[in-house]
């Protein structure tokens, strides 16, 4: 069951379910909510705290959930809200907390109130979304670009404006400067917390107003790759998002929301930031108590993987961030796998278990995203294959998120590998059936084990979970630092290599006792002897 702790989040391990491809309970190729319902025991047995839901609201699914078309219902194709009930109490029996995304910047162009919206300049909901006159020459309102490539701007030849979308033209923003969204927004989240969810994930948390003189955004003139959207192969890197997105306003919704969230004791936020200065912002939007609880950014979801790029992004949000608190995560639905990204060839195992020890020695409370525990990489797909809009706008030399959101192997040696008992609406990759959960359930070295073994030893740290960070300069293609609390303290040593590492410590250490599943390396005096992709974690003797 639940234990009552209202600071249940700060150093939480949060797992995110992709319900379409966690497990199909009827046979529609489709996964469901029943289905990870009937799979919650295995998530409990993983040692997380909690579970986070990517969308399952109705929609016309042109992006996959991200296009609601009715923030209180549950979509046909993964249940009705008897299920999601279901699914929630079962959870809180097993000592899980339930999270779900709340995609609130824009609906679905099927959603009732934009239907209505774009009949006529004088309705109701005339002003719920981001409309505008077109420049003198016919062209849109603003230079804006849209995440998913070309103008962030649709004409409507009923009303003869242009509306705003950050993403695909079938995702229309809200407009956030109309009180009376505002008070709608606020309401549908609270929908929810009545039906007992524990918290949100909010995705693209700081788009949720735009500029109102509608002020073109400035050439970008230091174009690099990393943050939502920002690819050289995409127009959209070639901005500085100062007007569509981030703006000032948004500080005063997200007091609001933390208002309402207050009212229901034990639950909790974590917004997703992505924008030219995430650091930044995650710092701002987490600070005094009053906003998010939590904000993750895409610094750790990019192809940059070094020690130095983690150690340059730890120590930038902690020189900003105050009394405020990070959620970090190296996979997710947005991007590719981070074993196919940081891993080397053929994804050595000891890796995959090594990046598992770092993550979840960060300070800050964690996402792991389904299927890391296994050692999933990315799958590789036919163009024919793919769903997903954004891949099949930039195809080739981006293929999009279909490779990451690819089903769950249950089992090596069965069709569909155990997810569908029909033709699942993305292919089950080859590769993944030999890192089926059959096949590791059993072996006691496997990656799966030791994320079990390594996440319940974790929970009897408090140091690791809540404790303040320090880094101390040591091999090129290691990581050293110290988590502290009350007087705790600890040190982590991760070799990120495939050469064995020999490091210098300073004080007098010993070795803490660790899952022996994990590539363990060894002290000796003031000598820390890692071999490749070896970790260790020392108390003071």
């Amino acid at each position: 069951m639940i234990k009552t702790d209202n600071d249940w989040w700060r150093g939480a391990v949060i797992y995110q379910v992709y319900p379409r491809s966690f497990f199909d309970s009827n046979g529609d190729g489709i996964g469901d909510l029943p289905g990870i319902t009937a799979k919650l025991e295995y998530i409990a047995s993983l040692n997380v705290d909690a579970i986070w839901l990517s969308p399952f609201f109705t929609s016309p699914m042109k992006d996959f959930g991200y296009d609601v078309s009715d923030y209180r219902d549950v979509d046909p194709i993964f249940g009705t809200l008897a299920d999601f009930d279901a699914l929630v109490a079962r959870a809180h029996e097993l000592g899980l907390r339930v999270m779900i995304d709340q995609v609130l910047s824009h609906t679905s162009d099927q959603h009732e109130w934009f239907k209505q919206s774009r009949q006529d300049r004088d309705n109701d909901k005339s002003d719920w979304y981001v409309w505008a006159d077109a420049r003198p020459d016919g062209t849109p309102p603003t230079n804006w670009v849209s995440v998913f490539g070309g103008s962030a701007w649709t004409w409507d030849s009923r009303r003869r404006q242009y509306y705003l979308h950050n993403f695909l033209s079938s995702q229309p923003d809200l407009n956030f400067h109309n009180p009376a969204v505002v008070e709608q927004v606020l309401s549908d989240v609270e929908f929810w917390l009545q039906r007992g969810v524990d918290g949100f994930r909010l995705d693209t948390a700081n788009f949720y107003y735009h500029d109102d003189q509608l002020r073109d955004n400035p050439a970008n003139t230091e174009v690099r790759e990393g943050g939502i959207g920002v690819r050289l192969d995409n127009p959209y890197a070639y901005q500085c998002h100062i007007y569509d997105k981030t703006r000032p306003e948004n500080i005063g919704f997200l007091q609001k929301l933390r208002a309402l969230l207050d009212r229901y004791p034990g639950t909790t936020t974590v917004g997703e930031v992505g924008c030219d200065r995430s650091l930044q912002t995650m710092a701002e939007y987490t600070s005094d108590g009053d906003k998010l609880h939590m904000a993750y950014s895409f610094d750790l979801l990019t192809e940059q993987g070094s020690p130095q790029f983690i150690r340059h992004t730890l120590e930038t949000i902690e020189r900003g961030i105050g009394d405020g608190w990070p959620c970090w995560s190296v996979g997710n639905h947005d991007v590719q796998r981070v074993m196919s990204r940081w891993g080397d060839a053929g994804a050595p195992q000891a890796q995959a278990k090594m990046l598992m020890v770092l993550l979840l020695s960060m300070r800050g409370s964690i996402c792991i995203y389904q299927g890391e525990e296994l050692g999933l990489t990315e799958a590789e797909l036919a163009y024919e294959d793919l769903v997903d809009p954004y891949g099949i706008n930039f195809w080739p030399e981006f293929k999009g998120r279909d490779g990451c959101r690819t089903p769950i192997p249950w089992q090596a040696d069965v069709p569909q590998a155990g997810f569908s008992s029909a033709k699942p609406w993305l292919p089950v990759a080859i590769e993944h059936h030999r890192r089926a959960i059959s096949v590791q359930q059993d072996d006691a070295a496997s990656i799966l084990n030791s994320y079990r073994a390594f996440l319940g030893w974790r929970q009897q740290q408090p140091a690791l979970c809540k404790g303040e960070i320090h880094f101390i300069d040591t091999a090129d293609n290691c990581l050293l630092f110290s988590r502290t609390l009350d007087g705790e303290q600890m040190l982590v040593a991760v070799n990120m290599g495939a050469e064995p590492a020999s490091l210098m410590v300073d004080g007098n250490w010993r070795a803490m006792t660790l899952p022996d599943s994990l590539p363990l390396g060894h002290l000796s005096g003031d000598r820390l002897s890692l071999p490749a992709y070896g970790v260790l974690i020392c108390k003071p003797a």
